[in-house]
């Protein structure tokens, strides 16, 4: 089956150095990868816990009131949005401010208008 190799002691002896080094070389960098994966695994499941269910959206002007209420998945949600809480995205849609109508945070917080 194996009948290209060497028949010779010192060519194979040299053929399973070459190899076992090769090997050695790909178990550290399996190693890395696999370390890599597992701190990016961490940091995803950390950025996921400091995600808030409902956000603000305050449009171009952070200085003027909110422009939108977003579920904190929302992916409509602009760059300028504020975690708050559930009392807090009720108090603001109360107060006129816009449900995302993607997301649709009223039907979420069962505040709409059948």
């Amino acid at each position: 089956m194996f009948d290209d190799l060497p028949d010779d002691v010192p060519r194979l002896e040299t053929l399973r150095t070459w190899h076992a080094m090769w090997v050695t070389r790909i178990d550290a960098k399996l190693a890395q990868a696999r370390q890599r994966e597992a701190e990016q695994a961490r940091a995803a499941a950390a950025r996921e816990e400091r995600r808030p269910d409902w956000l603000l959206d305050y449009g171009q002007n952070r200085d003027r009131p909110p422009t939108a209420v977003h579920v904190g998945d929302c992916c409509m949600a602009g760059s300028r949005v504020k975690g708050v809480s559930v009392q807090a995205a009720r108090e603001a849609l109360a107060a006129g401010v816009a449900a995302c109508t993607l997301c649709r945070p009223d039907t979420e917080l069962g505040m709409f208008d059948p």
